[in-house]
């Protein structure tokens, strides 16, 4: 049977040039072939290309009246698929030691199990794992009598990301193997289906061109994430993971086997023009902007950035303002697993799993994920792992979940070894946007100066104009407050500095501040608005001489740029004035770079010099 509209080829390929048969994928096939048998069958594939995609898809539709009962086997602890535990005896009514198996396993209906990066599992786990693969049995239960009509394990071989190798004959003898690329699974597919405002036909063909290097860097799901934030009119390189705190680089690998040219930049600029979309090198309020995004597409986040630049409380207020409540949050260097779930016998003999109060519910829920790099201990990090990959926890979805926000330190500040913990690249592309933050994608100024009125616009002053960029990295936001306080308080503000050991403090000097805490005259926007006849007057001499300005254009330039949004406001009467005397080009620099409302005061100012 034929179609006119669109077909699929062998690969997966959406195409809508003529009519031809649709026929299934390599995996889709090799799936459908294992039920029939009733053989266990083993998925090999790089990690990303759509495995288990494939799986949730077309079990759906080609096989309509059975489950797919999903089990990530690297998020797995040992009690999870079985457990002994005391039960009464229906007959004796006596306590009986009986083993409980995960109530996943008896869903009341046929079901295919699916277990998942089974390679990750610790040793306990992969001996429970292989009594499945090779009888369809768990301790004292057999599974074909609780409904399982198939059995798969899908690996990534890489020992980048796997733990073992699987090379025991009598386990190996037992299953049916398959070793697929991306070309075997329906990714194109579902791609074509997902962003049917673009046709990707050119994206494909590009994906198709590169070496075989680049197509596994460029998995399926890291150029699904780079469409995503494609759509968004996100820089498209925040769809690239961040490998052990560095952006995934598109580099094929020289003779010597090290990374050669890279080639990232080149490949994004020519995925944008493939979809006829912009690749900004960055947007205004990054920060802000990605967790709004997150919240409408329910995307998983990750921000990198320096310790104490007020990244988690940016990203609490924002999605506070999106919910309409606090979202959850979790600090991992104290979070047990006991925090998130934990497993309990139930009245059908069943294992199942209780979990947290804050999961629960059908109320809209957003999840904070605090040092995420600095887990407390793999067992809860494998839970968090589970959360983040699959949106369930302990195999239960989690009801209304509608964003994740991981928030990390790079792994080196300041030259700087940081403690924090490894991640491969398959636990990297879980996360549709990957940011590296800056002190300056933070608006924190604007609180501290909310929170600490005039004393915060002196220490900023001081912040912006007295130190070099250095002594700025040295000097985070939360530094600041501290030195607000301890001024406040009379105490001595190296205190409040970063204590490097054996008496010595951050190499930032202070005296300048000090100064400026203790009136010493300096020049910053309240200074302009209280004398802003004589600036003016400097500016007119100054324009008078010269088109391109003088020293003092420049100094009211340097102000007027460092100032905060709410600073402008205050003074908005005598900013007009003052920039109306500024040449054009050092006025046209206000509006790069800048966020919204920051180029909207702008605007409104520049429209009323026209107007005057």
């Amino acid at each position: 049977m034929t179609t006119e509209a669109q077909h699929t080829d062998h690969t997966g390929h959406t195409d809508r040039t003529g009519p031809r048969q649709s026929t299934a994928s390599r995996l889709e096939a090799f799936i459908d072939a294992m039920i029939d048998m009733g053989q266990t069958g083993q998925v090999f594939g790089e990690h990303g290309i759509g495995k288990t995609a494939t799986f949730f898809s077309h079990l759906a539709r080609a096989h309509p009246d059975a489950t797919l009962v999903y089990v990530p086997a690297a998020n797995l602890t040992p009690d999870d698929l079985l457990v002994n535990a005391p039960v009464r005896d229906p007959r004796t009514g006596e306590l009986v030691l009986r083993q409980l198996v995960m109530s996943q396993l008896k869903p009341g209906r046929p079901f295919v199990l699916l277990i998942d990066d089974s390679l990750q599992a610790g040793d306990t786990i992969q001996s429970q794992l292989m009594q499945i693969a090779c009888n369809w049995t768990l301790g004292e239960h057999d599974l074909r009598a609780l409904g399982c009509v198939g059995v798969f394990l899908t690996d990534n071989e890489s020992l980048a990301e796997t733990s073992a190798r699987r090379g025991d004959l009598a386990l190996l003898d037992r299953m049916v193997t398959i070793r697929i690329t991306a070309n075997d699974t329906s990714w194109r597919r579902h791609l074509a289906a997902k962003y049917r405002q673009w046709d990707l036909r050119p994206v494909f063909s590009l994906w198709a061109s590169l070496s075989p290097e680049l197509r596994e860097l460029l998995s399926p799901r890291t150029l699904d994430h780079i469409l995503a934030n494609a759509r968004e009119g996100f820089p498209l390189r925040w769809g690239l993971p961040l490998v052990d705190g560095e952006r995934l680089r598109l580099a094929e690998p020289g003779p010597d086997g090290r990374p050669g040219h890279n080639r990232t930049s080149e490949i994004l600029d020519r995925i944008a023009e493939a979809l006829g979309t912009r690749n900004p090198a960055t947007i205004p309020d990054p920060v802000r902007q990605v967790v709004r995004a997150a919240l409408r597409n329910r995307w998983a986040v990750l921000l990198q950035g320096p310790p104490g630049c007020g990244k988690t409380e940016l990203v609490r207020e924002t999605l506070r303002e999106g919910l309409g409540r606090e979202a959850l949050y979790f600090s991992l260097p104290v979070t047990n697993v006991e925090d998130l779930c934990a497993p309990i016998p139930s009245p059908d003999g069943t294992l199942d799993n209780l979990l947290a109060a804050p999961f629960t519910g059908p109320e809209p829920k957003a999840i904070v994920w605090d040092e995420y790099n600095r887990p407390k201990d793999k067992a809860a990090f494998a839970k968090l792992m589970e959360v983040t990959q699959e949106w369930s926890l302990a195999g239960r979805r989690i009801e209304n979940l509608r964003a994740q926000i991981a928030v990390q330190n790079p792994p080196y500040h300041l030259g700087r070894k940081l403690l924090v913990s490894r991640n491969n690249i398959a636990q990297a592309t879980r996360f549709t946007a990957s940011l590296t933050v800056e002190p300056e994608d933070i608006p924190a100024n604007e609180w501290l100066l909310a929170q600490y009125g005039t004393d915060a616009e002196t220490v900023l002053e001081w912040w912006k104009h007295d130190i070099d960029d250095d002594g700025r990295a040295w000097i985070t936001k939360r530094t600041l407050e501290h030195l607000i306080k301890l001024h406040r308080r009379g105490l001595p503000l190296e205190m409040g500095t970063v204590y490097l050991g054996d008496g010595e403090y951050a190499p930032v000097p202070l005296t300048a501040l000090m100064d400026r805490l203790r009136g010493r005259p300096v020049t910053g926007l309240r200074e302009l608005a209280r004398d802003a006849d004589l600036w003016e007057e400097r500016l007119r001499r100054a324009a008078g001489r010269s088109d391109e300005g003088e020293n003092d254009s420049d100094v009211v330039h340097q102000i007027l740029a460092n100032a905060e949004l709410s600073q402008l406001k205050k003074h908005r009467a005598v900013v007009a004035r003052l920039v109306a005397l500024l040449p054009p080009k050092l006025r046209a620099t206000y509006l790069v770079g800048a966020s919204q409302q920051q180029q909207r005061f702008w605007t409104e100012v520049f429209t009323g010099l026209r107007r005057s």
